[in-house]
């Protein structure tokens, strides 16, 4: 028994690493989401239960890839981290049950999780400084110069502010689509799917190619100093907006497990009429200091 433990926990290590090669750092992913989501679990649950078996290198205690040496390296502080997964109406309440015990408030704000690429974006005195990918949520590629061609992201803002926002580079499926067909005609690479594209142009050495590439953005995160950090996350979603950011429209803000739950089955089918790729539902605490 201890052997078949042992070599489940090696197989599925080895192919987790070697899906996060592929995803995170070719650009290419080889499973859907959902079958990559299924071996993670698995191996956290066989890590949970034989912790001896675990191995120091397991993916389940990293975050994404590694940084390429084409860009520069950047640290990230604080560290991009991973999401939690949740499938079906049990696992989300499970969730629901554990964090409403630490939490002091359960209001909760539920956003579109979009398919693309997450990226930091420093800010000193108002002016964008670095622009840089996710790489193993430690430390990322400097793709400043490439973030700047993007849409919804402002170089300057009204406000000279020291903030960092984090948030998700996309392609929109119609750009996509246009982008696959004039690439066809020109006998240039065809990509899987927009997240793939939107990666592989955010991570060019040329900008000009980036920027014809009609690349999009979305924020989702901002830290600020503490003299301006709001309260909620909701009135910081806000707030980028003011800034001049691209927020996704499609935020929530809900009260108990029922509302979390209307939320998610509303958006089960209704994503298909959106002109982006989302991959599930993010649902934060509302109260930042939780």
């Amino acid at each position: 028994m201890g052997n078949e433990i042992i070599q489940r926990i090696e197989f599925l290590t080895n192919e987790i690493k070697k899906h996060n090669e592929a995803y995170y750092n070719q650009d290419a992913p080889t499973i859907t989401d959902a079958e990559y989501d299924k071996l993670f679990r698995e191996l956290k649950e066989l890590e949970a239960k034989y912790p001896l078996f675990a191995r120091p290198d397991s993916p389940t205690k990293k975050v994404g890839g590694v940084a390429s040496n084409k860009f520069k390296e950047v640290e990230h502080s604080p560290r991009l981290y991973s999401l939690d997964n949740s499938n079906g109406d049990e696992e989300l309440l499970e969730w629901f049950n554990r964090a409403s015990k630490d939490a002091r408030d359960m209001e909760t704000v539920c956003e579109l999780k979009i398919d693309g690429l997450a990226v930091a974006l420093s800010y000193k005195k108002g002016l964008l400084t670095v622009g840089a990918t996710r790489g193993n949520g430690i430390v990322g590629e400097d793709i400043t110069e490439n973030i700047k061609q993007v849409r919804g992201i402002p170089h300057k803002l009204p406000e000279p502010l020291d903030i960092e926002v984090r948030g998700e580079v996309y392609m929109e499926i119609s750009a996509f689509e246009k982008l696959n067909e004039e690439n066809a005609q020109l006998g240039q690479k065809i990509f899987a799917n927009p997240r793939n594209a939107a990666a592989g142009s955010l991570r060019q050495l040329d900008t000009s190619i980036t920027a014809k590439r009609n690349l999009s953005f979305f924020g989702y995160t901002v830290f600020f100093d503490a003299q301006h950090q709001p309260k909620t996350h909701y009135e910081s979603i806000q707030k980028l907006k003011e800034l001049g950011f691209n927020t996704n429209p499609n935020i929530k803000v809900t009260n108990g497990f029922e509302q979390i739950k209307e939320y998610v089955h509303e958006w089960e089918n209704k994503t298909y009429n959106l002109d982006y790729a989302t991959d599930g539902i993010v649902i934060k605490l509302n109260d930042i200091k939780t």
